[in-house]
């Protein structure tokens, strides 16, 4: 793909940005998912808008596109990030599985902003017991009868 449709996709991950803070949306970040030199879908961000703490510009962008496709995984697509993605956004871009992500702003300039996400990746490399969110194990041998139900389906379909 030519680097002037490039251009062209993060533009309008940029427009996104810029206009959901002017228009009181939410912060300021845009996503667009774009499969076959096309944007199939949007997202801006909508935390404070939609009272959803995961509501993040490339999260709803994913969701909009998985619907447009009617699948689970984003093959064959690209996602254009306003902003380097945090933790949370990086893990759905992984498990939505494009292509190729592409990125303007990055996380320090992010966290520059007051939008900082260092706290999220330095818990994730404590064990559980130590993080400040107090996290506590229980139930696991009863949970665990769902994962052997799973191993043993036919039925299941992988991802």
């Amino acid at each position: 793909m030519c680097s002037d449709k490039k251009n062209e996709f993060m533009q309008e991950a940029i427009r996104l940005s810029i206009e959901n803070v002017t228009s009181g949306n939410g912060g300021p970040f845009g996503a667009v998912i774009v499969k076959d030199g096309k944007i199939i879908a949007r997202g801006a961000n909508g935390v404070t808008s939609t009272n959803d703490p995961t509501a993040h510009a490339e999260v709803v962008a994913i969701r909009n596109a998985c619907a447009a496709l009617g699948s689970f995984q984003l093959d064959g697509c690209e996602i254009y990030t306003s902003c380097e993605p945090c933790p949370m956004c990086l893990g759905a871009i992984y498990w939505a599985r494009p292509d190729k992500m592409y990125f303007a702003n990055t996380k320090k300039d992010a966290a520059d902003i007051q939008f900082d996400d260092q706290f999220i990746y330095e818990e994730l490399e404590l064990p559980y017991q130590n993080r400040k969110l107090e996290t506590v194990q229980m139930m696991r041998e009863e949970a665990i009868e769902a994962f052997k139900i799973w191993s043993k389906s036919i039925n299941k379909i992988e991802y």
